[in-house]
């Protein structure tokens, strides 16, 4: 993905402009989110950009803001409303698009479908790793490797797992969000005390 350069004039008169120019920088930051997390950055632009404008916008529109094609919109477009996040607001193809701010059902949906399954693929490789282990111990053996140290990473897989349950299990982004806030407040709280 091409990225901008983007000249601000903090003095300028048309605030406007000085929204735009941020508004496109935090489409820009959400698309290179997305993108870490393995999607296209243009589906995290463009919803952004829908997201933020708070009406509908045309397909042409969002292409002239973000500098994308319309074959590019159009295929971010249908993308995103197979996901559930963005939706014509009428028929045909000049029809504006909304973007739906409720994002959680999706990205629980992410989170079930491949994450999980990572985690899984783990958790079996440990444990299979553990039983060769103990075979090996059994038959007198040296394993080569600490079986200790695989259950705890097995553990480990198991707190993961049941950490991404609960918060697929949030039925809104506001229950995610009151989760990260706990989270955040057990962690000052660990921090200051072992200082």
């Amino acid at each position: 993905m091409a990225r901008r350069t983007v000249q601000i004039d903090v003095n300028n008169e048309r605030g406007a402009d000085a929204v735009e120019a941020r508004v496109l920088e935090v489409c820009d930051a959400v698309g290179a989110f997305i993108e870490w997390w393995g999607f296209k950055a243009v589906h995290g632009r463009v919803w952004t950009l829908l997201a933020l404008r708070g009406t509908p916008m045309s397909q042409a529109e969002v292409g002239r803001k973000l500098g994308l094609s319309r074959a590019g919109v159009s295929g971010a477009m249908h993308d995103l409303q197979g996901w559930r996040l963005a939706e014509p607001m009428g028929d045909g193809r000049t029809a504006p698009w909304s973007a739906v701010l409720d994002v959680w059902p999706t990205i629980a949906s992410v989170l079930r479908s491949r994450e999980w399954l990572l985690i899984e693929k783990a958790k079996v490789a440990l444990e299979a790793a553990i039983e060769e282990a103990e075979l090996a111990q059994d038959r007198g053996r040296p394993a080569g490797y600490d079986v200790e140290r695989m259950r705890t990473l097995l553990r480990l897989t198991e707190v993961a797992q049941a950490l991404l349950r609960a918060v697929v299990g949030l039925r809104s982004a506001t229950g995610a969000v009151m989760i990260a806030e706990w989270l955040g407040r057990a962690g000052a709280a660990f921090r200051g005390l072992r200082h």
